[in-house]
């Protein structure tokens, strides 16, 4: 029987969507299911604010009564505006190794993208930069992060033969903590702050942390504002993403720069690595899934480090090392010995440069793919 498709046009649907990629990797070591909660709240219209400017379709595909695959199809048109580009995303692309499945997920984006007039379909990427993004291409026996995606080897081989050309890379690294930083840079970071009038937030409470998350939003939107595909995030979003990442962040794990006048010029967002804990849960919560997570969150050998950012008036002046001394400190405090940078732009050499003092590897690369049509 040829496998055909049916739109999500309900909860039951909507489920199976979000729990496919649970049976497709279910034997797969490397692959790490993103909380179930937080897939639905970005997938529900009523939940993700960012419905207020974007349109979207999702596609399961059977062969009989079995899922073998899935597809969201976005339409971003904040983007179109920013980027002046008609093109439509895919995210949430996953599929069993047919390419007659992968084929009938892709035309049905593609249609969609030719109904509405536009030039192209692009991704794999998600309502917002805050969604994970980016094919893997290179380091299909590398366990992934909560915020990446991980997909077989046999994905990008489909999209390649169905026209879909490199757009943009992203590549990731693993850093090896080493078993004491330089005093050097511990004097130097204290002279930056000296120098420049600007002080490390200390705190131990999250609810301190809390004060700061619209500056640190705001100070993403302006400093990220020309990465690929980047849109401004609105003050809807911000609360939401807020209240998203902020249940699993430790103000031990997030340096942050203030001047004097107590406005945040720089902040880096680390959290213990949660991989394992989600591999475990299956990315549920309840009734046990919360274990592995506080379990994690207490002993942890490896972190993952998901945001940073310094106000342009202030790059060239140390203060990025200021953010490295402070997360250093943490790591040894707290057993950290790897840490995994995450995707990065694979022209960021002001991010790359940050490496250069530890043990690394460059373990990962991630591909958005174009068709223009």
């Amino acid at each position: 029987m040829p496998p055909y498709l049916r739109e999500v046009r309900s909860r039951r649907d909507l489920r199976k969507f979000i729990d496919f990629p649970l049976k497709l990797y279910r034997n797969n070591p490397y692959y790490v299911p993103q909380m179930r909660s937080g897939v639905l709240g970005t997938l529900d219209p009523e939940k993700n604010p960012a419905f207020e400017y974007c349109e979207a379709r999702y596609w399961l595909a059977f062969e009989g009564r079995k899922v073998v695959g899935r597809v969201a199809a976005i339409i971003n048109r904040r983007h179109a505006d920013k980027w002046d580009q008609s093109y439509m995303r895919y995210g949430w692309l996953d599929f069993i190794d047919d390419p007659q499945v992968s084929k009938l997920l892709m035309d049905v984006v593609e249609s969609w993208a030719r109904e509405k007039g536009l030039a192209a379909v692009h991704g794999p990427l998600g309502f917002t930069n805050m969604d994970r993004e980016g094919m893997l291409i290179e380091g299909f026996e590398e366990c992934a992060t909560m915020a990446t995606l991980y997909n077989y080897a046999y994905y990008p081989e489909h999209l390649a033969k169905l026209g879909y050309v490199k757009e943009k890379d992203w590549v990731e690294y693993e850093l090896k903590m080493p078993d004491r930083m330089d005093e050097r840079i511990a004097r130097a970071s204290s002279i930056v702050l000296k120098r420049n009038n600007l002080h490390l937030l200390e705190t131990n409470d999250k609810k301190d942390l809390l004060k700061y998350a619209p500056q640190l939003f705001g100070l993403v939107n302006r400093e990220y504002s020309k990465l690929y595909a980047a849109v401004a995030l609105t003050d809807a979003e911000i609360k939401h993403y807020t209240k998203t990442y902020f249940t699993f962040v430790e103000p031990d794990f997030v340096p942050i720069i203030l001047d004097d006048n107590d406005q945040m010029v720089a902040f880096g967002v680390t959290i213990p690595s949660l991989s394992g804990a989600l591999q475990k849960s299956r990315g549920c919560l309840f009734p046990f899934g919360w274990w592995p997570l506080i379990q994690a969150l207490r002993k942890n050998e490896r972190a993952d480090l998901y945001l940073i950012a310094v106000d342009s008036r202030y790059r060239g002046m140390g203060v990025n090392m200021v953010l490295m001394n402070k997360a250093f400190e943490t790591f040894k405090r707290r057993g950290i010995q790897w840490v995994e940078s995450n995707p990065e732009l694979e022209d960021n050499r002001n991010v790359q440069s940050q490496w250069k003092s530890f043990e690394k590897r460059q373990h990962k690369r991630r591909r958005c793919v174009i068709k223009m049509l």
